[in-house]
């Protein structure tokens, strides 16, 4: 059944009123004018290039498939307004989803545990899933199974200016083995910070940013944000190597290395010697900031044999319980997902694709500095939590690294975003 759905993909959009009741009733078109199955995509609205690409694939599937099935998509505006997620609410309320809903990474627990989308295994064979990067398919299971399908990856490292740098000193590792310890990490801020310079910037924002790129730091000491089956965050999220990392990042803050108020584009204009940014980062420096003299090293790793880890996670395209045509489906999604159409929606998005066979054509990612971020989703890329409660974990987690920012105790804080998400688990997941 669908235990909190319409209840619980909310915390996600900071209460923004997600998954409010609807009539009932089906309204979406399944066959056209022609007796053409037709298959409807919904997904967020992307970047000219994004959908120029769509526009393009759409038309190639149709032209091949006339007569049998029409493709059609919708792109849905997301900004800061949640009207994806509000048209998603509504669609599962009114029993009307689309027959292939493109998800955030981290979201397709809750709506894989509440039966919003369908196990997908069996839409490739083994020898294609094998082809697909372990993070983006770990990201995309959920008790065993495969629900959702990736094209892009992300990953985040240490991009720094190399003019800061070498004025101060510091050199940067040029293996993944060497990477900055975070007592490396902590002694360049440190001296970094000067002239109206912090030393670095770890708040990518204070939402979901900081749980995609702050809990490699409880990875790396030696623990995570939730257990192995995604049923608790006690003794994880707040257990004594939790408290440490996060004691640690907010040293970075009191000491006035980082600052809990960037700028925008602190790193970008100059106002931060280093910074713990995304892979599509590069694309943003390369275009705009031609003048920066930039570089970029691998995630810093805890001390005393920490575990080498990277963030991961993008969007990922699942099927509906809503589906009518599953064998239009399979065909849609083999041809969305094949080797050559990953390849292309990586380019057009620049972004890391899924795809290992990809890299094959993309020289650019075995050249610095994208051969860096290549390396880390192949090595040490590691997905956020998955569990049917990540809306209420990722939500507890931000205001805990805000609250201890700003003068709260590590422990207390912790302990209580554990407490909040055990109890989200046992009301709502936690078998009778």
């Amino acid at each position: 059944m669908r235990k909190r759905v319409i209840a619980a993909l909310l915390a996600a959009a900071v209460g923004s009123g997600m998954f409010t009741a609807a009539g009932c009733g089906r309204t979406q078109e399944r066959v056209n004018e022609d007796g053409e199955s037709v298959i409807t995509v919904w997904s967020p609205s992307d970047e000219p290039a994004i959908e120029e690409w769509w526009v393009e694939k759409i038309e190639e599937f149709n032209q091949a498939h006339e007569g049998e099935i029409e493709l059609r998509r919708e792109a849905i505006v997301r900004a800061d307004s949640y009207a994806y997620e509000d048209k998603v609410n509504a669609a599962i309320t009114s029993n009307d989803l689309p027959d292939i809903l493109y998800v955030d990474g981290p979201n397709v627990s809750i709506y894989a545990a509440n039966e919003v989308i369908l196990p997908v295994d069996d839409f490739f064979s083994q020898e294609e899933w094998s082809d697909f990067l372990d993070s983006s398919r770990q990201q995309n299971t959920y008790d065993g199974n495969i629900y959702a399908v990736s094209a892009t990856e992300s990953s985040v490292a240490l991009y720094y200016n190399k003019d800061m740098l070498e004025a101060a000193g510091i050199s940067v590792p040029e293996r993944m083995e060497e990477a900055w310890t975070w007592s490396e990490y902590y002694d360049a801020a440190k001296k970094l910070t000067k002239d109206g310079v912090v030393g670095t910037n770890i708040i990518m924002d204070k939402g979901e940013g900081l749980s995609y790129v702050l809990e490699q730091f409880w990875i790396s000491n030696g623990t995570d944000f939730v257990n192995e089956d995604g049923s608790s965050a006690e003794g994880c999220l707040n257990s004594p190597e939790g408290v440490e990392a996060a004691e640690f990042l907010n040293s970075l803050i009191q000491e006035g290395y980082a600052n809990i108020d960037p700028i925008q584009k602190e790193f970008h204009n100059g106002k931060a010697a280093t910074m713990l940014g995304g892979s599509w980062e590069v694309a943003t420096l390369e275009k705009d900031y031609p003048d920066l003299n930039w570089g970029v090293t691998w995630f810093p790793v805890a001390d005393e044999d920490g575990v080498p880890t990277s963030p991961t996670g993008d969007w990922a395209a699942a099927v509906t319980t809503n589906v009518q045509d599953m064998d239009a489906v399979r065909e849609v999604m083999g041809f969305l997902f094949s080797k050559e159409n990953v390849t292309s929606y990586a380019q057009a998005i620049s972004k890391p694709p899924t795809r290992n066979s990809s890299y094959d054509v993309l020289p650019e990612y075995n050249e610095y500095p994208r051969s860096v971020f290549r390396e880390q989703l192949m090595e040490t890329g590691h997905p956020r939590p998955r569990t049917p409660s990540y809306s209420v974990l990722t939500a507890e987690f931000a205001e805990a690294m805000l609250n201890i920012f700003t003068g709260a105790d590590p422990q207390e804080a912790l302990d209580a975003a554990a407490a909040a998400m055990n109890k989200d688990y046992e009301k709502y997941y936690a078998q009778d």
